[in-house]
């Protein structure tokens, strides 16, 4: 038996995989990622070995090659059983083969395998993908590079095979990641920020329009690889366009200029400040196994559901009277506070609080259709517009069909969602946004659900955007074919982008303009683009693959809910589409044979996984010191042998099983004695006290309870109150200047629940509402003016 030494798995057999380089190229809002894998075989026989891991779920794949020795290998794009077929072909008869394929249950994981790498050989991975960034709600532009892949929970009776995940925690990883990243813009670039740790940012001109950034060194892979990007005068209107391939059909995708435009609509203050006292908000909120680990390192005492929990209480206080609402959390099963949805008024929100209380992460698997379905099978409620908010750390196996549902059901609503911690599928998470015409947002590393959880019910509130259509002002003999699936949904200041491809006539320069129409609460709106038609240089064909993999997404989704007979039509186009564009898809695989290699690779082959990281239990709250219901905890379905018991480092995160650092095997719990929810503590943030105390129409009572929350004895607060002044006004009027005059930090959190506090209070029309301004600075130590209360 040989004696390794080296990269090892938990099983002490070698790991091939040694160190993974990254490059990451942004221009503007699009990203390149070039990422190179490199093996080595150390053992005395050829190995294949299999390395499963996370894509961002919008990433167009578009290049994969390897290096062994001298020869460069680029591979195909083909139909996904011929590529299988060819790749175990080469294999039984002796030859190297590189096969790269799309998970079919979700996009945003790929399986990578090299096969037959002989003894000592050493072999270079090359793989290359574009995507666009997200605009995020300070206008920062979101790349994320997935570096924790969690396991995903695949729901008895779901469709497909379940994806097969060889994982270890964080710091087991037995390879390395080197990251760094180039960025250019024409507008100049104010920062660039990261949960990760950076090396200063370097500019590399005067006009600080390029930059370059590196991962610093020892990364735990504990965390995705997340960069904030900011630029100065940042979501300028632009078009790109960009030239076809020389090599390619005239008339075809490739062979056709294609543009890229991206619209931020700006909508009038007056609308922007009218909040719509009607809708019907439904909360789904995760309870699975998963949602007990940390948010991050820094705060180990919050976890995802007690993060979920103070989340809900600023939702539930924000809400405007006369709306109306539910709440729903699922695990295995799912459960709802009501029936149906209720009017929203102080006896159902304090029936509603009090049961969010007590959520626990206690209802197993992360099984997120039922409750769709059953939230979906709901009669809408006449002019109140259904808003969905879903809360979850998308560790699911059956994303496609749960983006299905919801595009089936998008005319019915908008849904919003929310990624939690590490390692949340970006498939799920912006596939539900999108094909519901919502806003995705992710919290990962230090972020704060609150405010980004705030901005997006800002966005529910905002008068619908309706009758949206694009149309085309283009010089005779061009003209505009759409790529992109229609604009559903148009929000303040986020991009919005439309992909087209151009027929050009003649090469003379000209002008063309785009225009979006929509009907904005009732008013005609528009945005508008002027932009030449002159192709872009060196843009390669990032165009061309972005608007590809758009239209392979859209034509997937059709072809899974078309009959049987269009779904093979469907299916073909798909791969003719994939195959000219050069952009994986769930239909095909980038597949490569060294058939130059002179001599075939004897022996047996000997099959290596490489290991994927997962979010690691040492961010569990309270690791070591939690009550025996965090330090081991298994839900209730059936589980491998091989997981009821652990190696005493061996910490896990995932909605399957927890377990302690515990120097001895330990077996499978009864779930009956874990699922008491634990009890909730007191809240010890000041902000979330003081709302916790608001009643549903927005004032605050005049009590003990306020006047604690503020610093002050109940006399105190009653002997500054001027005289003949209403108890709530006067509470109310004291818990504003407490938020803008304490607060403003966090403005954005509580910024909903004051205006429907300063609503209220002018709806009282109430005497001397300056003098008790003024009589509350005094009483608060606070400068702020009766105009900055909106009173």
């Amino acid at each position: 038996m040989m004696n390794f030494c080296g990269l090892l798995t938990e099983k002490k057999e070698p790991v091939p995989l040694k160190s993974i380089d990254a490059q990451l190229e942004v221009r503007d809002h699009v990203a390149t990622l070039v990422s190179t894998l490199t093996y080595e075989n150390m053992e005395d026989k050829p190995l294949e070995a299999v390395f499963v891991f996370p894509l961002p779920g919008d990433a167009a794949v578009c290049h994969f090659s390897a290096q062994i020795g001298e020869t460069h290998i680029v591979a195909e794009v083909k139909e996904k059983q011929q590529a299988q077929e060819e790749y175990d072909d080469a294999l039984s008869s002796g030859q190297q083969a590189f096969l790269l394929e799309e998970s079919e249950q979700s996009p945003d994981i790929f399986s990578l395998k090299v096969g037959r790498l002989p003894p000592g050989e050493s072999a270079s991975i090359r793989l290359e993908y574009v995507t666009e960034l997200a605009v995020q709600a300070d206008d920062g532009l979101r790349f994320c590079l997935p570096a924790v892949l969690n396991p995903r929970y695949q729901p008895q009776g779901s469709e497909g095979p379940s994806v097969q995940v060889t994982s270890v925690p964080a710091s087991l990883v037995p390879y390395s990641l080197s990251f760094s990243a180039q960025v250019s813009s024409p507008r100049p670039i104010s920062k660039i920020e990261s949960s990760c740790s950076l090396e200063p940012l370097q500019y590399l001109n005067a006009d600080q329009t390029k930059a370059t950034v590196k991962l610093g060194g020892g990364h735990k892979f504990d965390r995705d690889i997340e960069l904030l990007i900011y630029y100065k005068d940042a979501h300028q209107p632009s078009a790109v366009v960009e030239a076809g391939q020389a090599s390619a059909k005239p008339g075809s995708l490739m062979g056709d200029p294609v543009v890229m435009v991206s619209l931020y609509p700006e909508f009038p203050q007056s609308v922007m400040s009218s909040r719509a006292a009607c809708g019907e908000f439904v909360f789904l909120v995760d309870r699975s196994g998963s949602m007990v680990c940390s948010m991050n390192n820094s705060t180990p005492q919050e976890t995802r559901i007690s993060s979920t929990r103070d989340t809900l209480l600023l939702l539930l206080k924000s809400l405007p009277m006369g709306c109306y609402f539910n709440i729903y959390s699922f695990g295995s099963s799912f459960e709802h506070i009501f029936p149906k949805s209720v009017e929203y008024s102080e006896k159902t929100m304090e029936e509603a609080l009090n049961k969010v209380e007590e959520m626990g992460d206690n209802l197993g698997g992360t099984e997120i259709l039922q409750p769709l379905k059953h939230i979906y099978s709901q009669a809408c409620i006449p002019k109140h517009p259904r808003q969905l908010f879903v809360f979850t750390d998308g560790e699911v196996g059956n994303t496609k069909e749960v983006t299905d549902l919801v595009k089936k059901n998008a005319d019915s609503h908008r849904c919003f969602s929310f990624g939690i911690g590490e390692g949340a599928s970006t498939a799920l998470i912006n596939g539900m946004a999108k094909e519901g015409g919502g806003q995705a947002q992710f919290i990962t590393g230090a972020d704060r659900m609150q405010p980004k959880v705030m901005q997006s019910l800002r966005f529910a509130l905002q008068p619908a955007v309706e009758d949206i259509s694009v149309s085309w002002d283009l010089p005779k003999g061009v003209s505009a074919t759409v790529l992109s699936p229609p604009i559903t949904a148009i929000f303040q200041g986020q991009r919005s982008l439309i992909y087209a491809q151009l027929t050009l006539q003649s090469s003379e320069e000209a002008d063309g303009t785009v225009t979006v129409k929509y009907s904005l609460a009732g008013h005609p709106s528009q945005s508008q683009l002027h932009f030449n038609l002159k192709p872009a240089e060196d843009s390669g064909l990032t165009v061309h693959r972005l608007a590809a993999r758009t239209m392979i997404r859209s034509l997937e989704s059709e072809e899974r809910t078309q009959s049987e007979q269009n779904d093979e039509e469907m299916k073909k186009r798909v791969v003719e589409l994939s195959v000219q564009s050069g952009v994986s898809s769930s239909f095909t695989a980038f597949i490569a044979v060294n058939k130059d290699s002179g001599e075939s690779v004897e022996g047996p082959l000997v099959r290596r996984n490489i290991p994927t990281p997962f979010f690691p239990m040492g961010v569990m709250a309270a690791a070591c010191s939690a009550p025996p219901r965090h330090l081991m905890k298994c839900l209730a379905r059936p589980q491998p042998k091989a997981m009821a018991c652990m190696a005493p480092t061996a910490l896990a995160c995932a909605d399957s099983l927890y377990i302690s650092a515990m120097p001895e095997p330990c077996s499978l719990l009864d779930m009956s004695a874990l699922s008491a929810a634990e009890p909730p503590q007191p809240r010890k943030d000041p902000v979330l006290q003081l709302v916790s105390l608001q009643k549903a129409s927005g004032c605050w009572m005049l009590d003990a309870n306020l006047a604690a929350m503020l610093g002050k004895t109940s006399e105190q607060v009653e002997k500054a109150k001027p005289p003949s002044v209403n108890n709530e006004v006067w509470a109310s009027i004291l818990a504003l200047i407490w938020l803008h005059g304490f607060k403003m930090d966090v403005m954005e959190e509580w910024e909903l629940l004051a205006m429907k506090a300063a609503s209220w209070i002018k709806a009282q029309n109430a005497p001397h509402v300056s003098e008790c301004v003024e009589a509350g600075n005094t009483l608060l130590g606070c400068a702020v003016k009766k105009e900055a209360l909106g009173i």
